[in-house]
């Protein structure tokens, strides 16, 4: 952030605001610690300050402090919309277009709010009063704990906010192991601990909480992995009906993409995800080194994210989705065999 951002930020929270913050559609880890670990700031300095979700999230991040009163747009809209006709400030965090929050995007355009935006993905909208935005960064959570370093409260952390910003950042990175984790990420997270943040208790609940049907969907998916050594990609496939054969909930198939990524030589790898309710397939692309699946998934699948980790999705039927995909990946084999 900038001085004058920074400013701008300091003057409008010197006044009492009633707050809004909002994740992206199907928040995940960074989303919800961000949201859940601010919020717990704001209120902190005395703010009147809420949570609203577009839609739910999965189970293994409900354990989050503060997530008790968040709001869900999608079963609660009339809670929800009272919140938003009262806000006068409106945070936007982890995503940095509106369109990325689905149905409740109506809900939040024109309105007579300052909007902030703090989020780490490329191509940011303009669409708020103060935009922090830095592609560098990890995680939006590791944004989250520079904004308050920024206002100079970092005092004012407590153990829950530590815990929910420790969890964003400790999942946004793959636990650490991805390219965007910088030595000021360890820092952060090692005053995170310092906090509170109980970095086992935390891994324990996000990691190790797996219902068997889970674990028999994560070997449905293995077991449909298909492995293209010449374009050093691998991909697996999920259809509607093994969904449903395996009681899937929301989050179930988290990280399940990054199994090909583990496969000696394979530097791509995407999962594809029937959702007959959307009716599209919804795709995860993951990369190590230097090919842009953020670059990819624009170009060819209506998606984008950042350059080692990207979502999209397509409209045609699981078959002729990976039937184009095979007809596209020909076009990068030079690219991924550098």
């Amino acid at each position: 952030m900038n001085l004058a951002d920074i400013t701008t930020v300091k003057s409008i929270l010197s006044q009492p605001q009633k707050i809004v913050i909002v994740p992206h559609k199907n928040p995940d880890g960074d989303a919800m610690g961000a949201c859940l670990g601010l919020c717990g700031f704001l209120k902190g300095m005395g703010q009147t300050a809420h949570v609203v979700s577009p839609n739910d999230y999965p189970k293994f991040l409900k354990w989050m402090p503060g997530n008790d009163e968040v709001v869900n747009f999608e079963w609660q809209p009339q809670e929800a919309y009272a919140l938003l006709d009262e806000a006068t400030v409106i945070f936007t965090l982890d995503f940095n277009d509106l369109s990325r929050i689905g149905s409740m995007e109506a809900a939040l355009k024109d309105r007579d709010a300052d909007f902030i935006m703090i989020d780490h993905h490329q191509q940011p909208s303009d669409y708020a009063k103060v935009t922090y935005s830095d592609v560098t960064m990890s995680s939006t959570c590791e944004m989250i704990y520079n904004f308050i370093e920024f206002l100079g409260q970092t005092n004012s952390i407590t153990a829950d906010i530590a815990t929910n910003l420790y969890t964003g950042i400790m999942t946004d990175t793959g636990s650490f192991k991805y390219r965007s984790t910088s030595s000021n990420t360890h820092r952060i997270v090692a005053n995170l601990i310092d906090k509170g943040a109980d970095n086992m208790e935390i891994h324990r609940q996000v990691f190790d909480t797996n219902s068997p049907s889970r674990l028999h969907l994560l070997g449905v998916a293995l077991s449909n992995m298909v492995i293209l050594p010449e374009y050093r990609t691998a991909y697996i496939t999920l259809t509607q009906e093994e969904l449903d054969q395996y009681d899937f909930k929301k989050g179930d198939t988290e990280g399940f993409v990054n199994y090909g990524l583990t496969l000696e030589g394979i530097i791509f790898a995407l999962i594809f995800i029937e959702n007959k309710e959307e009716g599209i397939i919804k795709i995860s692309l993951r990369s190590v080194g230097d090919f842009s699946v953020n670059q990819f998934a624009r170009e060819h699948f209506d998606g984008g994210g950042h350059d080692n980790a990207a979502g999209g999705k397509s409209d045609l039927s699981m078959q002729e989705t990976i039937d184009r995909f095979n007809e596209i990946l020909k076009n990068y084999k030079s690219e991924l065999n550098p």
